[in-house]
């Protein structure tokens, strides 16, 4: 295989695309190569379509199609994420593409669900590589290092795990493609506290009002959860019931430091529907019964909701900072669930327990 192309010029970067691509994954590697001055050439499946993507904000149409045009044309291929490599990969002339791409030397970026399209490919075997969680399993089966980190550069393979990652994405791409040095002001890639939120709203990501609508989304949802499970905590009778709640209370404690202290970087404070949460809490919970097992269902209820709400808010903006704070609570959530559902079903079993027989004598007939 030939080394990465490096050579002076304006760069010539394929970006795939198919239905149900991640708007903001397609977005802002696309406005962020084209905003550096480089040829993008938007390839999909067929001629004379638009595409559409998941979240009903990306409508475009295609320059080209895979089959008609050859990888060595080209200095990068860029793969967003989304359900759309789903259908790429379905693509036989797709798959061959990306497959000429990576034998030839040039740049593969691949994000989120990019990497399926590389499985396809076989192209992942003895390649450490990184990808959305959820298919972290199928890149360990195809024979690669899965690593959970938002950027990793493996030979000419760029890979990243989701929209929070995408301005450290791009700018990995970009570096890597000539553009920058000391005429362009360009974080480093491996800079944890560059203010990477800036970046993806300059190529089209998220804005500031985004961001901080989310946090706010979370820190109600935090501030109501804390409330609740005080609440619980004191009409609960079980001790290990108990004592489940307050570490819960303490996770929410920390959250919320969090979520307040990044507001507070960004120039903002709570929303008045985050600082009413607690009420709404204290209100919803005093109406509850004081039954030992209905406190540990409702519990387990509110964790539920809280895992659905979050994870969604995990996916959804282009601030690693944001991002990371939200995928730090979803997984304190999973944990409370999987506790807090075991000792649900050893009290349920408890009390369900038939009696057993007593001892005397036997009945004669």
């Amino acid at each position: 295989m030939s080394e990465p192309n490096n050579y002076s010029g304006k760069k010539k970067v394929a970006i795939l695309v198919e239905n149900g691509v991640e708007d903001a994954e397609f977005t802002v590697p696309y406005n962020g190569l084209k905003q550096a001055g480089m040829e993008v050439v938007v390839l999909g499946s067929r001629m004379n379509e638009k595409y559409k993507g998941k979240q009903g904000k990306l409508s475009v149409q295609a320059d080209a199609t895979a089959t008609e045009v050859s990888a060595s044309e080209f200095d990068a291929v860029v793969i967003p994420g989304g359900m759309a490599p789903d259908k790429m990969r379905r693509n036989p002339n797709m798959v061959r593409f990306v497959q000429e791409a990576v034998q030839q030397g040039k740049w593969v970026a691949a994000v989120c669900h990019g990497p399926q399209l590389l499985i396809e490919g076989d192209l992942l075997k003895n390649k450490t590589v990184t990808g959305f969680s959820a298919i972290s399993k199928d890149i360990i089966n195809a024979g690669a290092n899965y690593q959970d980190r938002p950027l990793v550069v493996d030979g000419n393979l760029i890979t990243s795990r989701e929209p929070g990652d995408l301005a450290i994405f791009t700018t990995a791409i970009l570096s890597r493609l000539g553009y920058g040095g000391k005429d362009v002001a360009m974080p480093d890639e491996n800079n944890a506290n560059a203010e990477w939120w800036k970046l993806a709203d300059t190529w089209g990501g998220s804005t500031k009002g985004d961001i901080v609508k989310g946090l706010n989304t979370a820190l109600s949802g935090e501030r109501y959860s804390l409330e609740a499970l005080e609440q619980y905590a004191q009409k609960e009778s079980d001790a290990e019931v108990r004592s489940l709640f307050q570490e819960a209370i303490a996770n929410k404690q920390r959250h919320i430091e969090k979520l307040e202290a990044y507001l507070q970087i960004l120039g903002e404070k709570p929303s008045l529907l985050t600082n009413i949460a607690s009420q709404y809490a204290k209100v919803k919970t005093a109406l509850t019964g004081s039954d030992d097992i209905y406190q540990l269902r409702s519990a387990l209820g509110d964790v539920q909701t809280g895992i659905g709400d979050i994870g969604n808010l995990c996916a959804m903006y282009t601030d690693p900072v944001a991002t990371g704070i939200f995928k730090e609570i979803y997984q304190d959530l999973l944990q409370s669930e999987q506790r807090l559902a075991q000792l649900y079903r050893t009290r349920v079993a408890a009390e369900v327990q038939p009696p057993k027989p007593t001892t005397g004598a036997a009945i004669s007939m």
